[in-house]
């Protein structure tokens, strides 16, 4: 029996098997060095909490609210019950943030959830992760399937987004005209490009019959090509109301959409199918508009400052090409100047080149002299002049030596005036 009853509690806490192996009975009757630890209630409750987390890892249930306080720490606390039992449960307000819907009385929903202890008052409760309503497990379920469907068809690959205009021409709306999406779109686009004109192609946005509705609004804006961008928008809901753009045919709608395509449905953490396949994805229906459109107030301070850095530019353009000016005008003058300057130079050059003559005809003329006196100087006549004559035999040649005659040899004498014929008696040799 003691074997049993420690196998048991084995199995049950294996991390602290001594504390059950063995009975009270015995524990009365050991030693009190052989006794066991006793556990307080809180250990107790602790050691069942672990136990709890450790046996139960995150699951769904499902079950009917009641007994829903709200406090003012902003935590849930609320019992989730079915025909036969009920549990307690708190959903923190780090998590009931992310629900988009108020969960109320008799509420049929759908929990993701912890089990756990609260230690305090030792009451079995389960912490909530997540909260739906009831069947949205089916919805889910849909949504990923068409989701994977239409990313293996390629219809989300980035290499088929078209580009938006940077200023588009009209812009076309696709939702409802009762919509208060409509009316924040309208407001935006008002504000940021007044002067873009507005389509708006109506259809119901929410319902069973919407989707067709919704891709036969897409269809005809496309068809008629009256736009340069589509947007397809509507505001915030629960899952059933943005269903209408997780179907598959809005998402086809879109996807063959010749124009640019911006999803701008539900709110920022709304994800809807029609978002993946749209070519621009826009957190709510303003952010869609704010896509659309440039903002003209933006434009124009750009453009004024644009403004002011040509005019500066200009300006500083302006004064390098003066400066430029007034340096190349130093060396620009007028035809007449030019005229005058060339004939200053003739004058100049006519003078240089007249006294360059005129020195080198005095210098001729001294060569000319010098020349001349020495013609004079070696003229045998001038010689003659003095008295002197020079003595020719019968062959003209001039006798300079008393060698070059004999006596009785007939002799001519050249005189400054005229000659004479003479006969040599005879020669002497000084």
């Amino acid at each position: 029996m003691k074997k049993n009853n420690a196998a048991q509690s084995n199995l049950l806490l294996d991390s602290e098997p001594e504390i059950f192996s063995n009975r009270v009975e015995e524990d009365a009757i050991a030693s009190p060095a052989q006794r066991q630890k006793v556990l307080t209630v809180t250990e107790l409750n602790r050691l069942a909490r672990d136990v709890l987390t450790q046996a139960f890892p995150l699951f769904w249930v499902s079950g009917e609210i009641s007994n829903l306080t709200r406090a003012a720490s902003g935590h849930w606390y609320f019992s989730l019950k079915d025909s036969t039992a009920q549990v307690r449960c708190v959903m923190f307000k780090g998590r009931n943030n992310s629900v988009s819907w108020v969960p109320k009385e008799g509420d049929k929903v759908e929990a993701r959830a912890l089990v756990t202890l609260y230690e305090a008052r030792g009451d079995f409760q389960l912490t909530i992760e997540f909260l739906q309503r009831a069947g949205l497990g089916a919805l889910f379920e849909a949504y990923e399937a068409l989701k994977n469907k239409l990313e293996v068809e390629g219809l989300f690959k980035s290499v088929y987004k078209k580009p938006l205009s940077f200023l588009p021409k009209c812009i076309g709306v696709v939702t409802s005209p009762d919509a208060a999406a409509l009316r924040d779109v309208l407001t935006t686009l008002r504000r940021r490009m007044p002067s873009i004109p507005v389509i708006i192609y109506p259809t119901p946005v929410q319902g069973k019959t919407a989707a067709p509705l919704i891709a036969s609004a897409i269809k005809q804006a496309n068809k008629r090509a009256e736009c340069d961008v589509l947007i397809v928008c509507r505001g915030g809901g629960s899952i059933e109301d943005l269903w209408p753009f997780n179907e598959e045919i809005v998402a086809r709608a879109i996807a063959d959409c010749t124009m640019p395509v911006i999803s701008g449905v539900g709110h920022e953490t709304d994800f809807t199918i029609s978002d993946f396949v749209a070519d621009v994805r826009a957190a709510t229906p303003t952010a869609a508009a704010e896509l659309a459109t440039p903002n003209a107030q933006q434009l124009r301070g750009q453009l004024a400052h644009l403004q002011i850095q040509l005019n500066q530019k200009l300006q500083l353009s302006l004064q390098n090409r003066s400066q430029s000016l007034d340096y190349l005008a130093r060396y620009l003058i007028s035809p007449m100047q030019k005229i005058a300057q060339q004939q200053s130079q003739l004058k100049d050059m006519q003078f240089r080149m007249q006294l360059l003559v005129q020195k080198r005809l005095d210098f001729q003329a001294q060569q000319l002299h010098r020349l001349s006196q020495n013609l004079t100087h070696l003229n045998p006549h001038a010689v003659l002049q003095r008295g002197y004559a020079y003595v020719q035999n019968n062959a003209g040649t001039v006798i300079t030596s008393n060698a070059q005659l004999q006596a009785g040899d007939a002799v001519t004498l050249t005189l400054a005036e005229g000659s004479a014929n003479a006969t040599i008696n005879n020669t002497s040799p000084d």
